[in-house]
């Protein structure tokens, strides 16, 4: 039996629903669990439809760098068109980029669990079994990884589907829908916006799958469905919430999208939303096993050690050290029950950001390399 252990092996290319699966897991993480709440009016759902055209328009222009060359080549594409130490700079502050997002993702769903499920248990416990079993995950390279995202998708894509009681009489309260324009736009709708744009981020993270991604000429496609079904999702839980809480009553209730399937009845299972939180480890563990193997990648990149071929040693030095942030962070200075602290509001304004600029950056980069060549 071999002992080689390779990460990055590159012998399929996933296809169009693999894309759009993971665009649109990679957009319904920690934030649409929190997002209600921190929107709570009902004119945020124009503001939900809005910032999702945007979101599409930025998909375009990623879509651009997807389809060409520098794409398919990974590392080497990057260096062509940076050269090989701004790409090791890049890498470098990548690091802190990855990190907050798998801290943020990570110790959000560990909150919920602690608070739902598992209240005596300690949450240095959960953090390790959450961790150690998205390192099993990762380990088994790039290509099963990606592979998890598309069952992450069949496996929790149906979850919305129990919402809709609470569109219906005598659940729903449709005077809680208005009014539906605003009178005057405030201080907190803008940043009801910048939640929504930073909770749409994620597809940025595809710009390192190049080489696993095809084909090229249906890429805009899958971008385009994933972002579409984020939106609707974001959407129909909106306003399911509204519907059911109303303004005024959302803005007191902590995880609303989580609480509210504690008041459906059924015949065979007790809590709903025991099995529901269940089943949304399934794409938290792949989220953040993709972010463990692009934080190894970044590590290699920045360390120069690019080809030097991969080692367990290496992979789970890089793991442990975002273990042991992770509990630091959680012991110190992770608020539990304030779900906008400070690594959330960071995470925030990161995926806001870097959403924002990497597809815009990466074009601007392609047609300056070819206008100087």
């Amino acid at each position: 039996m071999s002992s080689r252990f390779v990460l990055f092996d590159n012998t399929a290319i996933t296809g169009t629903g693999y894309i759009f699966a993971m665009v649109n897991r990679m957009q319904m993480l920690y934030y649409i669990l929190i997002l209600p709440k921190h929107l709570m009016h009902p004119y945020m759902i124009l503001g939900i439809i809005g910032v999702g055209i945007l979101s599409q328009i930025n998909l375009l222009i990623l879509s651009y760098y997807l389809k060409s060359n520098y794409s398919s080549q990974g590392y080497l594409g990057f260096v062509q068109l940076f050269g090989e130490r701004l790409v090791r700079l890049f890498a470098f502050f990548g690091l802190f980029v990855i990190l907050v997002k798998v801290i943020v993702t990570a110790l959000g769903y560990v909150e919920i669990i602690h608070q739902f499920m598992f209240p005596s248990m300690k949450t240095s416990w959960l953090i390790f079994f959450l961790m150690a079993s998205s390192f099993y995950i990762a380990s088994q390279g790039m290509e099963k990884t990606i592979r998890l995202g598309l069952i992450a998708f069949l496996a929790t894509i149906w979850i919305i589907v129990l919402y809709v009681p609470y569109f219906l009489p005598p659940i729903a309260e449709i005077h809680h829908l208005y009014p539906l324009v605003p009178g005057e736009i405030s201080i907190h709708s803008w940043y009801g916006f910048l939640m929504i744009w930073s909770a749409l981020s994620g597809p940025e993270y595809l710009i390192c799958l190049g080489p696993w991604i095809g084909p090229k000429e249906k890429i805009l496609k899958g971008l385009s469905i994933g972002n579409a079904l984020s939106v609707i999702e974001y959407l129909i839980l909106f306003v399911a919430c509204l519907l059911y809480f109303g303004s005024n009553y959302l803005e007191k209730i902590s995880f609303p999208v989580v609480n509210m399937l504690r008041y459906l009845q059924s015949p065979v299972f007790e809590r709903i939303d025991l099995i529901i939180i269940s089943l949304i480890m399934i794409y938290v563990l792949f989220l953040i096993a993709l972010l463990l193997l692009y934080f190894y990648g970044a590590v290699r990149i920045a360390a120069g050690r690019i080809k030097v071929p991969t080692n367990r040693k290496g992979f789970l030095g890089s793991a442990a050290a975002i273990f042991i942030c992770m509990l630091i962070i959680d012991g110190w200075y992770w608020r539990e029950g304030k779900e906008l602290n400070i690594w959330t509001t960071l995470q925030l304004w990161l995926g806001a950001i870097t959403y924002f600029l990497v597809p815009s950056f990466l074009l601007i980069a392609m047609k300056w390399k070819r206008g100087s060549s």
